[in-house]
Protein backbone atom coordinates (compact mmCIF):
# COMPACT_ATOMS: atom_id res chain seq x y z
CA UNK A 1 0.00 0.00 0.00
CA UNK A 2 1.23 3.36 -0.83
CA UNK A 3 0.46 5.98 1.37
CA UNK A 4 0.65 9.68 -0.69
CA UNK A 5 -1.21 11.37 3.31
CA UNK A 6 -2.25 9.78 6.48
CA UNK A 7 -5.34 7.80 6.81
CA UNK A 8 -6.97 11.03 8.86
CA UNK A 9 -5.31 13.77 7.18
CA UNK A 10 -6.69 16.17 9.47
CA UNK A 11 -6.09 14.52 12.67
CA UNK A 12 -3.00 14.06 11.66
CA UNK A 13 -2.10 17.70 11.03
CA UNK A 14 -3.69 18.73 14.25
CA UNK A 15 -0.68 16.49 15.97
CA UNK A 16 1.62 17.90 13.86
CA UNK A 17 0.43 21.79 14.37
CA UNK A 18 -0.05 21.17 18.16
CA UNK A 19 3.51 19.97 18.81
CA UNK A 20 5.26 22.66 16.37
CA UNK A 21 3.34 24.95 18.53
CA UNK A 22 5.83 24.23 21.32
CA UNK A 23 8.59 24.16 19.67
CA UNK A 24 10.37 27.25 21.61
CA UNK A 25 12.08 31.04 20.13
CA UNK A 26 14.95 30.36 18.58
CA UNK A 27 15.32 26.46 18.61
CA UNK A 28 14.19 24.15 15.39
CA UNK A 29 13.48 20.43 14.93
CA UNK A 30 13.28 18.48 11.49
CA UNK A 31 10.17 16.94 9.98
CA UNK A 32 10.67 13.56 10.49
CA UNK A 33 11.74 14.53 14.27
CA UNK A 34 8.23 15.80 14.28
CA UNK A 35 6.99 12.82 12.40
CA UNK A 36 8.29 9.98 15.58
CA UNK A 37 6.71 12.60 17.80
CA UNK A 38 4.03 11.50 16.63
CA UNK A 39 1.78 7.94 17.37
CA UNK A 40 2.07 5.83 14.40
CA UNK A 41 -1.64 5.75 12.85
CA UNK A 42 -3.91 2.77 13.27
CA UNK A 43 -3.35 0.72 9.83
CA UNK A 44 -0.14 2.03 9.06
CA UNK A 45 3.31 -0.09 9.85
CA UNK A 46 6.02 1.79 11.87
CA UNK A 47 8.23 1.26 8.53
CA UNK A 48 6.31 2.29 6.23
CA UNK A 49 5.34 5.53 8.28
CA UNK A 50 9.39 6.26 9.25
CA UNK A 51 9.26 6.62 5.26
CA UNK A 52 6.34 8.90 4.75
CA UNK A 53 5.81 10.78 7.26
CA UNK A 54 8.63 13.54 7.09
CA UNK A 55 6.41 14.25 3.99
CA UNK A 56 3.22 13.96 5.57
CA UNK A 57 4.44 16.72 7.85
CA UNK A 58 5.59 18.63 5.12
CA UNK A 59 2.26 18.88 4.21
CA UNK A 60 0.97 19.54 7.23
CA UNK A 61 3.45 22.53 7.19
CA UNK A 62 2.71 23.97 4.34
CA UNK A 63 -1.21 23.62 5.31
CA UNK A 64 -0.46 25.31 8.88
CA UNK A 65 -2.93 27.82 10.40
CA UNK A 66 -1.42 31.51 10.85
CA UNK A 67 -0.44 30.83 14.81
CA UNK A 68 1.85 27.60 13.78
CA UNK A 69 5.48 28.91 13.98
CA UNK A 70 6.15 26.69 10.54
CA UNK A 71 9.48 28.45 10.34
CA UNK A 72 10.80 26.56 13.02
CA UNK A 73 10.89 23.09 10.82
CA UNK A 74 13.62 22.20 8.56
CA UNK A 75 15.07 19.21 6.87
CA UNK A 76 17.54 16.77 9.09
CA UNK A 77 20.03 18.05 7.39
CA UNK A 78 19.84 21.16 9.37
CA UNK A 79 18.57 23.65 6.19
CA UNK A 80 15.46 25.17 4.87
CA UNK A 81 13.70 23.04 2.35
CA UNK A 82 13.32 25.01 -0.66
CA UNK A 83 9.93 26.83 -1.67
CA UNK A 84 8.73 29.04 -3.69
CA UNK A 85 9.12 32.18 -2.22
CA UNK A 86 9.32 30.79 1.41
CA UNK A 87 13.22 29.99 2.02
CA UNK A 88 14.25 33.40 2.08
CA UNK A 89 11.75 34.02 4.07
CA UNK A 90 11.90 31.44 6.56
CA UNK A 91 15.56 31.99 7.27
CA UNK A 92 14.82 35.75 7.95
CA UNK A 93 12.27 34.87 10.90
CA UNK A 94 14.90 32.12 11.98
CA UNK A 95 17.87 34.62 12.18
CA UNK A 96 15.39 37.55 13.90
CA UNK A 97 14.70 34.69 16.73
CA UNK A 98 18.58 34.01 17.24
CA UNK A 99 19.51 30.92 15.30
CA UNK A 100 22.46 31.18 13.01
CA UNK A 101 23.08 29.15 9.90
CA UNK A 102 27.00 28.51 9.37
CA UNK A 103 28.44 29.07 6.08
CA UNK A 104 26.98 26.26 3.68
CA UNK A 105 23.19 27.44 5.11
CA UNK A 106 22.98 24.90 7.79
CA UNK A 107 21.78 25.51 11.28
CA UNK A 108 23.36 23.21 14.27
CA UNK A 109 20.97 20.98 15.54
CA UNK A 110 22.89 19.98 18.26
CA UNK A 111 22.63 23.90 19.14
CA UNK A 112 19.63 24.65 17.94
CA UNK A 113 17.68 21.56 18.10
CA UNK A 114 14.79 21.14 20.08
CA UNK A 115 14.42 17.83 22.21
CA UNK A 116 10.82 17.64 22.51
CA UNK A 117 7.93 18.63 24.27
CA UNK A 118 9.29 17.41 27.92
CA UNK A 119 12.72 19.46 27.04
CA UNK A 120 13.02 21.21 29.83
CA UNK A 121 12.86 18.17 32.13
CA UNK A 122 15.83 17.01 30.32
CA UNK A 123 18.60 19.47 32.43
CA UNK A 124 21.54 17.70 33.86
CA UNK A 125 20.92 16.65 37.49
CA UNK A 126 22.28 19.00 39.95
CA UNK A 127 24.68 17.73 42.93
CA UNK A 128 22.80 17.81 46.07
CA UNK A 129 23.91 20.60 48.47
CA UNK A 130 25.77 18.66 51.23
CA UNK A 131 26.19 21.69 53.72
Amino acid sequence: MRYTSPPNQQAYYEQVWNLVRQIPRGKVASYGQIALMIPVPMGVDFDRYKAFSPRWVGGAMAACPDDVPWQRVINSQGKISPRPGGAEKQRLLLEQEGVEFDAKDRVDLKKYGWKGPNEEDQVEPQQPNLF
